[in-house]
């Protein structure tokens, strides 16, 4: 699609797409992961490229207690509650969007996290509240908010998954979006026991190998996978790769069935939050021509908070993570050593598996002045991490995008990663004739081995100690365009090729 047919369609507001996403999470309220950036963002970029948009979000406190001009817009009789579940329709703070509330408390009113209670353990109803989650959103796709229906129908993950499955279930007589189900992580996919099937009221023919049922138990991913008329997920590379046993979390037959409807698009940054230029959380903002003043002030800032040994000359490897072994932290504790040796020091934001919280913990104590850990989350330092460390360490086993790569490239901060899902498709490696021909942007290793890690942290040392060709890659980093404008662009494409499947006219 070209510059000119978006700008036509920007002169159209009278025939803008609607599109309806149905998701669990939006940062900045309740944020677990990358999903929450996702919903935040990708909407906006949509709208800003024509589109009409709305979310359809579960009726979280969190969101009840910020959204303005909250109304009824609707009201289910569903198979979750003895009485009717009310739709909210909320004003979000972000450039005016809209979204529908679910708004039922025993459900979603409840202290702890999205998925946990404050313990940290899964609720026992998870199914029934994110079957409600799915059962409200095919309800709008069906026209239950008479004053607005989409043409689209847009759910992000297995929390959504069984929207695509109610719409389905519906009569087929009945006017319905089409539906598109996007895979963020395959990893998790609402897994829940069989005895559970019956209480998401779908007909029984549902629970089968063609349907729901995935080795003996309900799986809500499956639903969305085989039930919406679309499938995307994050990046081109994880398309492929989660069509392979090794990736494809037991799914990977049904994928290779689906390949045809199975489209990678990469999830983008948002510049409004990431934008080295006028970040308030930096100590210095900089962009493409004052970077190495802006992170020589940004590094300093970090080894002091850190309390680690004000060595400039030194590289400071940076992590960013959640502290677990899809993302390879289990390689980069084992390097640890490694890093102390060459001289260079380690800046590190996490948590998660409570071994690792603990390795990286000892490893501090044991390398003071050169190994700084913080476990825990914080918005704030993140950004001053990837503003102020030379090299960002992504070993990640299996990755379906990334984001945090992206944030460091346009912070200037060259990733080091594994050569998976969205790291390879946005990362350009260090080889001599990248680098000659000015196109490296970070470096890459391929073995999912410590030693592996450790060749390719000598390598972007070596590199460090070569300020031109550093400085090279700092611009083409933070030149490369991965703002969501570039995504939404894409997704428009991906939903009218799906109202023409549909036989349905796409607005022009």
């Amino acid at each position: 699609m070209n510059r000119r047919s978006f700008a036509a369609q920007r002169k159209r507001p009278e025939r803008p797409m609607r599109v309806l996403h149905a998701v669990a999470e939006l940062y900045p309220w309740v944020k677990t992961g990358g999903l929450g950036d996702v919903a935040s963002a990708l909407p906006l970029a949509l709208a800003r490229e024509g589109a009409e948009l709305r979310l359809v979000l579960p009726g979280y406190s969190a969101f009840l207690d910020a959204f303005a001009g909250v109304r009824d817009a609707a009201r289910l009789k569903t198979p979750f509650a003895a009485e009717r579940v009310r739709l909210l329709l909320a004003r979000l703070p972000q450039e005016g969007g809209l979204a529908y509330l679910v708004d039922h408390p025993p459900f979603y009113d409840r202290p702890g996290g999205p998925y946990h209670d404050q313990e940290g353990r899964l609720f026992a109803d998870n199914h029934r509240r994110f079957a409600l989650l799915g059962y409200a959103a095919a309800a709008l796709a069906a026209g239950a908010d008479r004053e607005w229906r989409p043409q689209i129908l847009h759910a992000h993950d297995w929390h959504a998954g069984l929207a695509p499955a109610y719409l389905a279930a519906r009569p087929s007589g009945e006017e319905k979006a089409a539906t598109l189900f996007t895979v963020h992580n395959l990893a998790y996919q609402g897994l829940f026991p069989a005895a559970i099937f019956p209480e998401l009221q779908l007909p029984p023919a549902f629970f089968a190998l063609d349907g729901l049922e995935f080795f003996g138990q309900v799986s809500f991913l499956k639903a969305g996978l085989f039930y919406a008329d679309r499938l995307s997920t994050v990046s081109p590379t994880y398309a492929r790769e989660i069509e392979t046993p090794r990736f494809g979390a037991g799914l990977d037959g049904l994928l290779r069935a689906r390949a045809r409807h199975l489209t990678g698009i990469l999830n983008g940054l948002d510049p409004e939050i990431w934008d080295p230029a006028r970040d308030p959380n930096l100590p210095q903002n900089y962009g493409v021509e004052d970077a190495p003043a802006g992170k020589r002030a940004a590094k300093l800032a970090l080894l002091r908070r850190f309390g680690l040994e004000e060595r400039e000359r030194q590289p400071l490897f940076g992590v960013v993570s959640r502290l677990i072994t899809q993302k390879g932290m289990d390689l980069v504790l084992e390097s640890v050593p490694h890093l102390v040796a060459r001289g260079t020091a380690l800046a590190l934001l996490g948590t998660g598996d409570g071994d690792l919280e603990e390795g990286f913990r000892a490893a501090a104590r044991a390398a003071l002045g050169r190994v700084g850990v913080e476990i825990g989350y914080d918005e704030a330092l993140s950004h001053r991490i990837i503003a102020g460390a030379d090299i960002l360490l992504m070993p990640s086993r299996f990755e379906p995008c990334g984001l945090t790569q992206l944030y460091a490239l346009h912070y200037g901060t060259l990733p080091l990663v594994r050569r998976v899902g969205g790291l390879a498709d946005t990362v350009v490696d260090a080889a001599p004739e990248a680098i000659a021909r000015g196109a490296a942007t970070g470096f890459i290793f391929d073995d999912e081995t410590s030693d592996a890690l450790r060749a390719a942290i000598d390598r972007a040392i070596l590199l460090f100690r070569k300020p031109e060709a550093r400085r090279v890659m700092m611009r083409r980093a933070m030149t490369r365009d991965f703002t969501w404008a570039q995504s939404a662009r894409q997704y428009l494409a991906l939903f009218r090729e799906l109202l023409e499947e549909r036989g349905r006219s796409a607005p022009a």
